[in-house]
Order: C-alpha cells, then sequence, then structure tokens
C-alpha cells in the first residue's frame, strides 16, 4: 500500500477512539486513514474549501469569514454564523460587479431584509452582518467601490432621543481605539457633529471662538456654530495638524466613512460592547449634555443640535441631574423676568 501525506489532518482522542478531521474546525473524515472512503471523505472536504470563483459575490464571504470574521467574540460569532451562511447562500452567486451598481443592488437588498420583516430586530441583525461583509470589501479587498448597503434604515425603530454615551461607555470603548479613532469619537463627543460632518471637517472651519460648519443632512444649507469651550480646546489641541482635514487615519490621510465604521465596530467588538444599544450617533446626545455643562442655555443647545427645546430637557434631567436642570430654569426664569 502506498502511504500519503495528508497536510493538516487534525487528530481527536476521545474515550479511546481516535476521530480525524480534514483541518481543525474541518469536516470529520470517514475511514481510517489510507482507506478509499477517508480519502474520499477527504478529498470532497477540500474541495468545499477552496475558494470560490473570484469573480463573484460569494469569494467576498469566504474571505471575510476567513480573516476578519475570525477576530471576533465567540458571542459574536454565534449570532453572526447563521446570517453569513444566509447571505452567502441568498447573494453569492452574484457578480461583485453588480453590488458595484448601487441603484441597482439596493432594492434587492431590501428585498431580502423584507422575508425577515415579521422579526425587525433580528432583521437589522441579519442588516449589520451584510453591511461589515460589503465593508470588507471595500477594504482592504477593494473589489467594492461602496458599500451598497450604506443608509439602508433600520426595521426596528426606538426613540434614541434620550440615549446617550456617558463618560464610562467612552473610556470603555476607547480602551481598544487607536488615537486616531479616539480624537473622532472625542471631537464628536463635544461638537454633536454627524459623522459624515466630522469626517469632511476642516482646520479652516475652526474659528477662534467657534467652529463654523455647513451640515450634510440640510444639503449644506445649514451651519452648525459650536463655541470653543474650554473642554472643546483640549481636544481640538490634542489632534495633530496633518491635514486640511482635522481627522486622519493612522495613514495620516482623511478618514473614508467605511474605514472609520470598520475601526469603530472593531473597537466596540474587542470591549463586549456590541450587545450595547448604543450607536456612533448617539454620541450626538453625549455632547447636548457637555454643553450644557460648558454652560450653554437649553435654547442654544436646541439650535445647536437642530433639536427642539423638549428634547434637550428630557437629555439634561437624566444624566446631568436634576438640580442641575432645575437652577437652569430658574436661571432662565429670572432673566424672562428682568426682561419683561
Amino acid at each position: 500500500m502506498v502511504t500519503v501525506e495528508l497536510k493538516g489532518i487534525h487528530t481527536v482522542k476521545a474515550k479511546g477512539n481516535t476521530y480525524y478531521y480534514a483541518w481543525r474546525g474541518g469536516p470529520r473524515l470517514d475511514g481510517e486513514p489510507g482507506t478509499t472512503a477517508f480519502m474520499a471523505s477527504y478529498n470532497e472536504a477540500i474541495a468545499s474549501r477552496a475558494e470560490p470563483e473570484s469573480g463573484r459575490f460569494r469569494s467576498i464571504v469566504t474571505h471575510y469569514k476567513a480573516t476578519e470574521f475570525k477576530k471576533l467574540a465567540d458571542s459574536t460569532k454565534r449570532v453572526w454564523t447563521p446570517w453569513i451562511d444566509r447571505i452567502s447562500a441568498h447573494f453569492g452567486d452574484l457578480s461583485i460587479a453588480q453590488f458595484n451598481r448601487t441603484d441597482k443592488i439596493r432594492p434587492r437588498i431590501r428585498q431580502w431584509r423584507g422575508q425577515y420583516s415579521d422579526t425587525p430586530r433580528s432583521a437589522d441583525t441579519g442588516m449589520q452582518v451584510l453591511s461589515r461583509i460589503l465593508s470588507h470589501g471595500v477594504d482592504p479587498m477593494g473589489k467594492l467601490s461602496s458599500n451598497p448597503a450604506e443608509g439602508i434604515k433600520h426595521l426596528y425603530s426606538s426613540d434614541r432621543s434620550e440615549i446617550i454615551w456617558t463618560d464610562a461607555d467612552i473610556a470603555q470603548v476607547k480602551a481598544e481605539c487607536s488615537d486616531e479613532v479616539k480624537w473622532v469619537i472625542d471631537l464628536a463627543a463635544h461638537t454633536g457633529l454627524r459623522i459624515g460632518d466630522l469626517l469632511k471637517l476642516s482646520w479652516s472651519h475652526v474659528g477662534a471662538d467657534a467652529i463654523i460648519t455647513s451640515t450634510g443632512k440640510s444639503k449644506n444649507k445649514r451651519q452648525a456654530i459650536i463655541p470653543r469651550y474650554d473642554a472643546l480646546n483640549e481636544i481640538l489641541d490634542r489632534i495633530p495638524k496633518r491635514s486640511p482635514v482635522v481627522l486622519t487615519s493612522t495613514k495620516k490621510k482623511p478618514w473614508k466613512q467605511d474605514g472609520f465604521n470598520t475601526m469603530f465596530w472593531r473597537a466596540k467588538d474587542k470591549t463586549n460592547m456590541l450587545e450595547r444599544d448604543l450607536h456612533f450617533h448617539d454620541l450626538r446626545g453625549t455632547a447636548a449634555t457637555k454643553f450644557y455643562i460648558a454652560g450653554l442655555s437649553i435654547r442654544v443647545i436646541a439650535e445647536i443640535m437642530a433639536w427642539e427645546e423638549e428634547t434637550v430637557e428630557k437629555i439634561i434631567r437624566r444624566y446631568v441631574g436634576r438640580n442641575s436642570a432645575t437652577k437652569e430654569m430658574i436661571r432662565q426664569l429670572n432673566e424672562a423676568r428682568q426682561k419683561s
């Protein structure tokens, strides 16, 4: 008999028996080494593991699962694995080129999400997984020009107006961040700017007394005017001027939003915060509390955030303290009395 050495075979001994697997974590092989059944099952396993056609979306899924996915926490893997399988089964045979035609692929993505509309929170998890895979196709793979799932709204809706990141939350996520990611988080928590506006913020927008910049959500029709209070100045002083743009990546170049989203998501995963109901957008509420502590009135904060004063008051009462909020109301009433 000719003995063929097979590389990567994983052997497990349990209760007096020996089991063979095609590789660690791979499928169990039939029969004993050297037998026809053993070789057949080994060859089948290796064939199924072979990288799919490079032009198909399944190749991106496979690459993601073999690289970035392995770095996730075990709890995240358990939840995400079934979704990865569903995504591969539904979209795997499509060409990568189809995902670069955003106007064509977005309706198909929404249609797929609609299959799970009876359980909106679960459907949103599926969209989160798909978005992560698509972002992986953008960077590091470079096979997609953009993430076509970006901007598709969640099915599950809740009132997030009173949800904020506390200082303890921010400290936790920053424990696994590069300085470059920390600067984005800190600036968001001290300006209330949305991520798209933050990453486009230029040093030319930073004046002597305030940051003045047009906002993308208003199609540049509205300007955000953020006074340069002490805590905000401390953040700005820590950020090196590497580029005309304030915030840069570790490559010392302006961030791409997909790239930042990936790094922020990784930090949340490493600090066991993925299961927490905290979005980057919730840092806007954090900024509102910092504006208040810095001495801005509720009316001014509402103008900066483009919120109703009632929304700001709810956040202040909940996170700054009822006594402080009451004092602010008394101050406003006294000011109104003096003017009358």
